[in-house]
């Protein structure tokens, strides 16, 4: 297993994967590229144009946690909000997520700055979907650590847990 990131010098960071730790890394990130695909947009062929989206709330849990209403006492301000920004906030996970897609690799991965900020965001996503999906709570350790081994979340948990301490090694690493 992993022994998380460290710093380099320069600002960057690196990490020692294995082929399976980089193989779940990128199965997990395509699944959530997959989903911020480009979203609906208007008839009107300038709001196409200019890639102002639908304004209504996404009904997939996963898609409403990563694109979180704005305003949660005001509709109208919150769906004009989304409107004008969510095509560029999915283009932003997307360009994360291929990062991170382009760059885990088996073995020791260099990580400039940049790319290390990148791969912050893509965990984060990452973690946000899974975390809907298991319906994760804050009680998330205590259930993992009283969780039997064959139970069928068990492996999810695991993945979870584990996206959480890579995360928590890359915060260390990056400050």
């Amino acid at each position: 297993m992993s022994t998380g990131f460290s710093a380099t010098r320069g600002g960057g960071v690196t990490i020692q994967l294995d082929a399976g730790e980089a193989s779940i890394l990128r199965s997990l990130v395509s699944q959530v590229l997959g989903l911020v695909e480009p979203g609906a947009t208007g008839d009107d062929p300038l709001e196409r144009a200019l890639g102002i989206g639908a304004a209504e709330v996404p009904s997939d849990p996963v898609l409403a946690r990563l694109f979180p209403s704005a305003y949660a006492d005001d509709d109208e301000a919150a769906a004009d909000f989304r409107r004008y920004t969510e095509a560029t906030l999915r283009e932003g996970k997307r360009a994360d997520a291929e990062t991170l897609l382009e760059t885990a690799g088996q073995g020791k991965v260099h990580l400039t700055a940049e790319q290390a900020q990148a791969w912050l965001r893509a965990l984060n996503d990452v973690r946000l979907a899974l975390g809907v999906r298991l319906e994760v709570t804050e009680e998330v350790h205590d259930e993992l650590a009283e969780m039997a081994e064959d139970d069928p979340r068990y492996p999810a948990y695991v993945t979870y847990d584990w996206l959480t301490y890579l995360q928590d090694t890359l915060v260390r690493a990056l400050w």
